[in-house]
């Protein structure tokens, strides 16, 4: 079975109650089976955006140590193509989490995404496929 990306939004929404979010991805996360896939990029989002609590910070970072979820490495010889992905939406504001996610959809072969961010809407993984939100 092929794994699930999950960006940023949903990962923060876990660790902010005031998130709108919150709960959807709290219950996402319940009743996931699937392995989850994120990259550093997000994990370095969420951190940031989580700057409001160091309490929150640091369990965020507790959780992803203790979770199954697989942080998926990108080297530095792949670059080139995050690289071609903010030239093809050069439109579209495209961030360097958003390009990990992209790139990681046609690395692992799959479209399935956890996410709250509409862009990957316009997102086209290899062949034009569309992502596919497993979260809303």
């Amino acid at each position: 079975m092929k794994p699930i990306l999950i960006d940023s939004g949903p990962l923060i929404a876990l660790f902010n109650r005031s998130d709108k979010y919150h709960s959807v991805s709290v219950e996402f996360i319940k009743k996931n089976k699937r392995q989850l896939v994120t990259s550093v990029a997000n994990i370095t989002e969420v951190v940031y955006v989580l700057d409001f609590s160091r309490e929150a910070q640091t369990a965020f970072l507790r959780w992803i140590s203790l979770s199954s979820i697989k942080i998926e490495k990108i080297e530095s010889e792949e670059i080139e193509q995050l690289c071609d992905l903010f030239e093809k939406y050069h439109d579209v504001p495209m961030d360097f989490a958003d390009a990990c996610m992209v790139y990681l959809g046609d690395k692992l072969s799959t479209n399935e995404i956890a996410t709250i961010d509409s862009d990957f809407e316009i997102y086209r993984l290899k062949g034009r496929k569309p992502f596919k939100n497993v979260i809303k």
